[in-house]
């Protein structure tokens, strides 16, 4: 592998997700393949998991780690050709790559949707134009449209807690205070997509996804009827896609609670906002995996970076 920019890039996730599973066994049996090697990890956004999990895989590895909050710490990127920088930006994208590209093996990249110009959004000018410079390998930590580390991680807890054939998993969407980015949805249906799973989308009407993502996976407006016999509920706030960026809806009658979700085991990425996505009760109860989840980031990240170490 030459680098994880999305959750297609897996060629075989049944395989991963056995390979991440054994790897969980024995986080430092390949110390030796991140000997002498340097991953940086580069934060246009603000983490928690991502960031720790991230570099705790690089250390079970054996990589050296340099963090860089762009945010706080580096110049302002520009990212456009052509571009009379007489403005507010400092340093053309160009450039920086290719220096960062010498100071790392791996560069890892995270930097969320504006959720104001879809068209941008959805060009990934920050990713891309790490990928289109670098000289080596690019992970995404999280991008405009999809966080692959995380779908990752949650076919791992899948592959755990399930061992029979065909779970019913259902995605459903939350009430939130604020307009969240499309990301973690749309790469947890990607990875669906390639399950053998009976999978379903639930959301009001109106919060459609991206219609190139969600393909033919099954859509139902009416969550109880959608949580019906689910062994699997991941609840999950996105944005409105068509009327982009902005909160359509509030309904609290979304937010998931024990008698909603049943004999199901609850999902969610974190950080998660109680008693309006998710009430204490579920949080707080022996069905909830979002603590296992979280460790799994770890295992997920470290198995995307032995395999592209094993390419180096």
């Amino acid at each position: 592998m030459k680098q994880y920019l999305t959750i297609n890039d897996i060629d075989d996730l049944s395989a991963w997700v056995k390979e991440g599973i054994e790897l969980k066994k024995n986080p430092k049996q390949f110390k030796h393949l991140g000997q002498d090697k340097t991953i940086g990890l580069l934060f246009f956004n603000n983490s928690l998991r991502t960031r720790l999990s991230t570099q705790k895989a690089a250390i079970n590895l054996g990589m050296d780690v340099m963090v860089m909050n762009f945010g706080s710490e580096g110049w302002a990127l520009e990212y456009a050709d052509g571009t009379v920088m007489d403005q507010g930006t400092s340093e053309h994208i160009k450039e920086a790559t290719q220096v960062i590209s010498q100071y790392c093996d791996i560069i890892a990249i995270r930097a969320f949707a504006g959720l104001e110009d879809k068209e941008k959004d959805e060009a990934e000018e920050v990713l891309n134009g790490f990928k289109k410079y670098a000289s080596v390998p690019i992970v995404n930590m999280e991008s405009s449209v999809g966080h692959p580390l995380q779908a990752l991680a949650d076919a791992i807890t899948l592959g755990e807690q399930h061992k029979g054939d065909r779970p019913k998993v259902v995605l459903s969407w939350a009430p939130h205070p604020k307009a969240l980015p499309h990301a973690v949805a749309n790469s947890f249906i990607q990875m669906m997509q390639k399950q053998e799973a009976d999978f379903v989308i639930t959301h009001p009407k109106g919060y459609e996804l991206d219609p190139n993502i969600v393909k033919d996976s099954k859509i139902e407006t009416d969550q109880e009827k959608a949580l019906e016999g689910a062994d699997f509920v991941y609840v999950k706030n996105w944005s409105n896609y068509k009327d982009y960026g902005k909160v359509t809806d509030q309904d609290p009658n979304w937010t998931m609670t024990l008698k909603k979700l049943g004999n199901a085991k609850l999902m969610h990425c974190l950080p998660v906002r109680r008693n309006v996505v998710v009430a204490d009760e579920v949080l707080d109860s022996e069905q909830s995996l979002v603590i296992e989840q979280a460790n799994n980031r770890t295992y997920s990240a470290q198995l995307v970076l032995k395999k592209i170490l094993e390419n180096l």
